[in-house]
């Protein structure tokens, strides 16, 4: 080799060249048109005019264009179009595949989750889709050279850019007025679909208020509680509540659903409450929620975590708490009380991959109550249904319904087959909340005991193109939002209600904002911040004034 060819240069790869606004502009219209199928789909059927609908998209895409011009500064360009095509990416995989809203509430659930139940959702699917959708765009941006003009000329002409979009975006806005107004005051899911604008936006508000709940000061509840009087016999009363997880009553029998979902508890006698409904529609919002005194129109997160909830009442009165969770945690509710958590014991009988069968709990339950020697309230938090892994939310021979989806990937199952291994947990469900009452049954002799069923919020399964949960409540379906409901009195409780009182009210509205108060009752706990017409029960109570 010659001196001259050492030293001639190294050759470089070619790199092409762009100006900065019109990358911007390209990657605004590239987010637009292929991460926002489930906005421009929903748009599409909002819409009765065409031209509205096209002056509409126009008008966004102008301010959308707008926005990243005025962030197209050196050093940040790149870095930024990297984040939305990433972001844009995994959030239309869920908004598209399962007509998810990333709004604060879900956001929220997401960071809750465990590394478990997220494993469900990270499929070869979903790798090919952040491969196409965020990875390819982020190498072509990471390889063009951006081109960027000197400062004074670099402002000028953006500020011109900027000016000329806006302008265009309110000629479309003026022009299509009433009916861009119409459709957005109607369908207030509309703009929560932009993506990925409102993730983004969703997540940066999570951040802010996790920072800000670092800051809340707990404010006591229900100080005054105590125990107005034992139980007739002396035995110490025990209540479990079972929190049901993503039950939706339009899919149990006891409510009238046409396939036998709930074969052993319809063999039981228990009071089933056909019109409860939700606090929210994720376990995040809803757990806390129904523990809680405030009532869902008076909840927020905030809210939830400034004041005690019914666990700290009932400690306050003396009685011994414990939470039993096999899901994703209490969410806060379970924070000053006895918790165990049995996924993490990962039992081989029942476990496996940090995920357990609600079995796990029902095992242990015969000794613990072999124990209790006082006034008791067991929470069980369940699995249950929680999907999309439904097919491991149940042992073999609850496969009564086929064909099973026995994947993660909804998208490659019918409907049918979604239906079946969701109607199969159920069943599952059955027989793990009857074997929590006939195990309460056999242990008469020296407790006095009850039981409440509630689950936290529904699932979709297709309906309106919806599946799994977590939309915002002011457009959540009635299977995210309608949800079972049933309630075991011991023999001793059972004496002292008269039972036509309390069928008739079964048939009335029910909801999340009823536990607290069901608990106190049944626990017979006197407090400031008990309501008697919140307890179901109370009205139906042997010798209660009407």
């Amino acid at each position: 080799m010659s001196i001259e060819s050492i030293r001639q240069p190294v050759r470089q790869f070619y790199r092409p060249r762009i100006g900065s606004v019109t990358l911007a502009n390209l990657s605004a219209l590239f987010l637009m048109a292929f991460t926002n199928h489930t906005f421009w789909s929903r748009a599409y059927a909002y819409f009765d005019s065409h031209l509205a609908l096209a002056a509409f998209g126009l008008g966004l895409a102008c301010l959308f264009c707008a926005l990243l011009v005025a962030l197209s500064v050196k050093y940040v360009l790149k870095p930024l179009l990297i984040f939305l095509f990433f972001s844009a990416a995994g959030a239309s995989w869920f908004m598209d595949g399962f007509g998810t809203i990333l709004d604060v509430d879900m956001i929220r659930n997401a960071a809750q989750t465990t590394t478990s139940e997220a494993g469900h959702l990270v499929t070869p699917s979903f790798l090919l889709h952040l491969a196409i959708f965020g990875l390819i765009p982020s190498l072509l941006v990471c390889w063009v050279k951006i081109e960027h003009r000197p400062f004074w000329a670099k402002l000028r002409w953006n500020m011109l850019t900027i000016v000329l979009l806006v302008l265009i975006a309110l000629a479309s806005a003026i022009s299509a007025g009433r009916s861009i107004a119409s459709v957005t005051r109607m369908h207030k899911d509309l703009i929560l679909t932009l993506n990925p604008l409102l993730p983004v936006g969703s997540a940066a508000m999570f951040a802010f208020a996790s920072e800000a709940d670092k800051n809340i000061v707990i404010q006591p509840l229900g100080t005054d509680a105590r125990v107005s009087a034992p139980s007739r016999s002396g035995k110490p009363r025990v209540l479990v509540i079972v929190a049901g997880e993503t039950a939706r009553a339009e899919n149990f029998s006891l409510g009238g659903y046409g396939r036998q979902t709930n074969p052993e508890l319809s063999k039981l006698d228990i009071t089933y409450f056909p019109q409860t409904s939700s606090c929210g529609t994720a376990t995040a919002v809803s757990i806390p929620c129904m523990f809680s005194n405030l009532t869902r129109s008076g909840y927020s997160h905030r809210a939830g975590l400034a004041n005690e909830n019914l666990l700290d009442v009932l400690g306050h009165a003396g009685i011994k708490t414990e939470w039993w969770d096999n899901n994703t945690g209490s969410k806060g509710v379970a924070e000053r009380t006895v918790y165990r958590s049995f996924s993490d014991e990962n039992d081989p009988r029942y476990c496996k991959q940090n995920e357990c069968l609600d079995a796990v709990m029902v095992d242990q339950l015969e000794s613990w109550l072999a124990n209790i020697k006082q006034d008791t309230v067991l929470v069980v938090h369940q699995l249950g249904s929680h999907g999309p892994a439904y097919y491991q939310r149940h042992t073999p021979e609850f496969t009564r319904f086929t064909p099973e989806c026995a994947t993660s990937e909804l998208g490659s199952c019918s409907r049918e087959a979604i239906v079946n291994t969701y109607d199969n947990t159920i069943l599952y469900t059955d027989h793990i909340v009857a074997s929590v009452i006939n195990i309460l049954k056999a242990h008469q002799d020296r407790l006095a005991p009850a039981m409440v069923y509630m689950s936290d919020h529904g699932e979709s399964l297709g309906e309106h193109g919806l599946y799994l949960h977590g939309a915002p409540y002011i457009v959540a379906p009635s299977q995210q939002t309608h949800v079972p409901f049933l309630i075991w009195q011991g023999s001793e409780m059972k004496a002292e209600t008269d039972g036509a009182c309390l069928t008739s009210r079964a048939a009335e509205e029910a909801s999340h904002d009823n536990l607290f108060h069901i608990a106190l009752g049944m626990m017979s706990v006197k407090t400031s911040v008990y309501e008697p017409k919140l307890d179901v029960l109370a009205a139906c109570r042997k010798g209660a004034s009407s």
